[in-house]
């Protein structure tokens, strides 16, 4: 479940779980967010921006040691993230599309919006899709990024 309990009776801080296919399972809080190099995407018009802040996706998958850049080749483009939400909800995205080096499209774990905490019903960490069109792989409420590697 998304809030576990501790040795000491206290709930744990909200985390996303980076696991599957990696040579370092992670789990980040927003703590551990916060030292990572933050990056910022604004949405909307001028007139109704709206600007999340968090760390690039590439940035989070690569110190959980997913092959990205140079060594994204062979077997590994085979690959794809299962993102997860605390509701259930699930999406899918190719290894190789959040990979900068591939695309220059990136892709966002957020943990702000306009310089506030995301409400519950967002957050506390969101997948920023800025440039797809419709907004369903925007997750929010997520909880866990799994890479798999397509076996034949």
């Amino acid at each position: 479940m998304w809030a576990a309990l501790s040795l000491s009776g206290q709930e744990a801080p909200p985390s996303v779980k980076v696991g599957g296919s990696v040579k370092q399972t992670l789990t980040l809080t927003q703590a551990d967010l916060a030292k990572l190099p933050r990056a910022s995407v604004r949405l909307g018009s001028s007139g109704a921006e709206t600007v999340y802040e968090g760390v690039w996706v590439y940035e989070v998958l690569r110190r959980a040691g997913v092959p990205l850049g140079g060594e994204l080749r062979g077997k590994a483009l085979a690959s794809y993230v299962l993102a997860r939400a605390r509701d259930g909800y699930e999406v899918v995205f190719s290894l190789a599309e959040l990979d900068p080096s591939f695309t220059d499209s990136q892709f966002l774990l957020a943990d702000t919006v306009d310089g506030k905490p995301l409400a519950s019903d967002q957050g506390p960490f969101r997948l920023v899709v800025p440039k797809d069109k419709p907004g369903a792989r925007a997750i929010r409420m997520l909880t866990e990024l799994e890479v798999v590697q397509l076996r034949k």
